[in-house]
């Protein structure tokens, strides 16, 4: 199993910068894409960006312009560049890491992991 830990948020005011930083480890075979989602009180969970092993990048178009995801295949690390926060950005973040274990003949099995998010608050 993968286990995801993120790192990296705090308190921070409109206008400044948080870098994320998210650490998959375990039964690791073939990562095909890491994502970072995130939830404020009472509203529900929503993608922020994702990064596919082959390098292409997709944001949400609340975040395009001020976020960048960048990532280490090495060590199965996955960041999150985010600048010129506002407010509406404070939530918990969250990492998730989508696996794929290949069994051969055609066989494989894909999964998602998540992590137990880390919190990004933007004063105003």
């Amino acid at each position: 199993q993968v286990h995801v830990v993120e790192s990296g948020g705090g308190l921070v005011q409109a206008g400044g910068s948080l870098r994320l930083s998210c650490a998959a480890s375990g039964s690791i075979f073939k990562i095909n894409a890491m994502a970072w989602y995130r939830q404020a009180p009472g509203k529900q969970r929503e993608f922020v960006a994702r990064l596919s092993s082959g390098g292409s990048t997709d944001y949400a178009d609340s975040v395009k312009g001020r976020f960048t995801i960048s990532g280490d295949n090495d060590k199965n690390t996955v960041y999150l560049q985010m600048n010129s926060l506002k407010p509406e950005d404070t939530s918990v973040y969250y990492c998730v890491v989508y696996d794929e274990v290949d069994y051969g003949l055609g066989h494989s099995v894909h999964s998602d992991y998540w992590g137990q998010g880390t919190q990004v608050t933007v004063s105003s």
